[in-house]
């Protein structure tokens, strides 16, 4: 560590190999009291505060034994200065401890400074030097600190400043403070973001003429939206887990998976994103964010830029709340129902070509799909190389011949796309619990070309994106070695039901898999089902009707068995679809008429077209196996990566569908969950321009 250097953005090139001290001699507790003409105040509150409500182990004595902790710790002037802005929110008369004549605050304040600054990584996780802080700007550490919050990182303007929250500096000389049990850094600021809803923030937008999304937050105000961004986490769940009612489970193997144990989560958090188009846009169109006529305006606005598609059906009156209203339609398509962090809007891990020990450098063009709030409706999300940003619905042209890059070649203006500006200064990435928001460059319509292009591609869509709860409690992505945080399980529909987009039979066992390496999967996570299972999933809308193959990722192994697929609308009255998978076979057990490709590209093309008149298809280009970035998932023999073609039919995108994966054996088995296929039929059966191999 003391000999590496890290390459980071422009604003940032490099971590200051000088700004580090090694005192291995110390424990985090030591090395505070040891420097008490530094951090004495601090010290007083971690020897006050206790680790939990339900111990008297106080966080002094818990800094003080064996673990992996970051310590972001802030000096005596940094507490003193705080006391100050106490005093201007006329919370105590003047700047001391002993101005709090209720100690039940004093405590709670002492609780926000204590745990906003501390990170306990666990027994597997390493603590966070800043040389393995997120490089992008408002990107999330990996761990969440005892707070329960996630903290974000910014980079200033200066070389190597470094600011929590882009408001809380970090110092810029004494970080990386590496002892015993952890890694300290001196902050200059008390870390203590504010710990309101997306709800409140957005009425404080309203009430005080707040520039920068003062035309949105009147939107979703009009459309009633307010109640459910109020949403923090689901309760019934909390007592429920405090009650012990959903323990971990041990015996893993019993359920006929491949590993031993599974945890329980802690939470069930909601979240949301929500992408809006700035104040300065609406001026620049002529529309008044603060006139009493806003929304007649914007309605108007939206009608005359065909913000919509020539199929969609709405009113335009001003009752905004109601579903089919243009409004509430426009405005909806905006909200994600989970929130996304700045590094984590494009899941980015082992496409081919990639590493995770370099984020920066990016590799081909990678995009998740997510259904939005509101009326349902696919949003795609996009990053390259060559876009420069993170993207809304774009479609560029992209080198994806069979012996092409997967890179950018060019981008037509009207497929540009809505760049995110999760590095622009208005982002809202700190102060609210429960949301993220973004501006955008361009204004962000569900309408005809939008569609059109959607329906013009393979949809892909990893499993996890199906479910918010996936993000919204840190179960995927999250690139942890802990095994609490990589093995998580949904609890069984008759315990709680944990996820909204899928329900389980009483004989079912899902677990949700974030691996760290080593695993062939897409985003190197996975979902899995044990026991005689039953797993029924909503899938997300098509754009357009039209006919659609849906295909399943597969990687067949003897202990997964043997499901029988069903698809329809009815999702009690299932319809079968197709014969039972046997996922015991491999590639070359199976009769998929599998051979491994070669040098002659056309032979390799007739082999993809008997394979699929078999209802099989070769692993996809884009991905490896992790710590193999250049072999593909497709010429990958080892992992026998395959797709399954479920089912071509016409499919309606004002119909919501259910696929339900069933065990027909006697005994527990395993189901693999990666990703699903969406492909229309002018791409799988386009004569001029066959389906690419990525």
């Amino acid at each position: 560590m003391l000999a590496s250097v890290l390459m980071l953005t422009a604003c940032h090139e490099q971590v200051d190999k000088s700004a580090r001290y090694v005192f291995k001699e110390n424990t985090v507790m030591s090395y505070l009291e040891k420097y008490s003409e530094t951090y004495s105040e601090y010290v007083k509150i971690l020897y006050k505060v206790p680790v939990s409500t339900a111990s008297a182990t106080t966080l002094g004595q818990l800094l003080a034994a064996r673990g992996h902790y970051t310590v972001f710790a802030p000096t005596n002037e940094a507490i003193s200065a705080y006391l100050d802005t106490l005093v201007l929110e006329e919370l105590i008369p003047e700047p001391s401890w002993d101005a709090f004549v209720d100690t039940t605050k004093r405590d709670s304040i002492y609780r926000v400074i204590a745990y906003n600054s501390i990170i306990d990584s666990g027994d597997a996780d390493q603590p966070y030097g800043t040389y393995s802080f997120p490089i992008t700007q408002g990107g999330e550490i990996g761990t969440p600190a005892m707070s329960d919050r996630k903290l974000t990182v910014h980079y200033g303007p200066v070389d190597d400043s470094i600011y929590i929250f882009n408001k809380y500096a970090m110092s810029p000389r004494n970080r990386d403070i590496m002892v015993l049990n952890g890694i300290i850094h001196q902050m200059e600021g008390v870390i203590a973001p504010k710990n309101i809803t997306a709800s409140v923030y957005l009425q404080e937008v309203i009430d005080k003429k707040k520039e920068g999304f003062l035309v949105m937050a009147r939107c979703i105000q009009a459309c009633g939206l307010k109640d459910t961004l109020d949403k923090i986490r689901d309760e019934v769940y909390e007592e429920k887990y405090k009650r012990g009612d959903i323990p971990d489970i041990t015996n893993m193997q019993s359920w006929g998976v491949d590993f031993a144990a599974c945890y329980a989560p802690q939470h069930r958090k909601y979240g949301f994103t929500i992408f809006a188009e700035t104040d300065d846009f609406w001026r620049s169109e002529g529309l008044d964010p603060t006139a009493p006529d806003l929304l007649e305006k914007l309605v108007q606005w939206i009608q005359d830029n065909h913000q919509y598609a020539e199929e969609d059906v709405f009113t335009t009156d001003n009752h905004y709340s109601e579903e089919q209203n243009l409004l509430y339609q426009w405005t909806t398509y905006h909200i994600l129902p989970q929130r996304m962090s700045a590094d984590k809007l494009v899941g980015h891990f082992n496409e081919i070509g990639y590493s995770p020990s370099h984020p920066g450098n990016l590799s081909i063009a990678v995009y998740d799909i997510y259904t939005t709030m509101g009326p349902r409706r696919l949003l795609k999300l996009y990053e390259s190389r060559e876009s420069n940003g993170v993207y809304l619905n774009r479609f560029p042209n992209l080198d994806n011949g069979r012996k092409g890059t997967y890179h950018e070649i060019s981008c037509d203006p009207d497929k540009e796309g809505c760049r995110v500006g999760n590095d622009d200064e208005r982002a809202v990435l700190s102060d609210i619990v429960n949301c993220n928001i973004y501006p955008l460059d361009k204004p962000l319509a569900y309408d005809d070309n939008t569609r059109n292009c959607l329906m013009r591609q393979r949809m892909r869509f990893d499993a996890q994106t199906l479910f918010p709860e996936c993000i919204n409690n840190d179960i995927r992505l999250n690139g942890s070695s802990d095994s609490k945080r990589k093995y998580v399980y949904a609890p069984a529909d008759n315990v709680y039901r944990y996820f909204e987009n899928m329900w389980q039979g009483d004989e079912t066992f899902v677990a949700i898999i974030d691996y760290s390496g080593g695993n062939p999967s897409m985003n190197a996570d996975e979902i899995k089902a044990g026991g005689r299972y039953d797993v029924t999933i909503k899938l997300p809308p098509v754009p357009k009707r039209g006919t659609y193959e849906l295909r399943y990722a597969c990687l067949n192994r003897t202990y997964r068995g043997v499901c029988q697929v069903y698809l329809g609308k009815d999702r009690v009255n299932r319809t079968v679809t197709g014969i039972p998978i046997d996922m015991t076979k491999d590639l070359w057990g199976l009769d998929s008429g599998y051979e491994r490709d070669v040098e002659d590209q056309d032979y390799n093309a007739e082999i993809d077209k008997r394979m699929r008149s078999l209802g099989y298809m070769k692993g996809c280009m884009s991905y490896a196996p992790s710590g193999n970035a250049s072999q593909a998932m497709r010429i990958n023999t080892t992992y026998s990566c395959m797709r399954q073609i479920i089912v071509r039919k016409t499919m309606d995108p004002n119909e919501t569908y259910y696929l339900s994966f069933k065990n027909v054996l006697d005994y527990f088995k395993e189901l693999y969950i990666d990703y699903f296929e969406l492909c229309a039929k002018e791409v799988y059966d386009n004569p001029e321009l066959p389906e690419d191999i990525w």
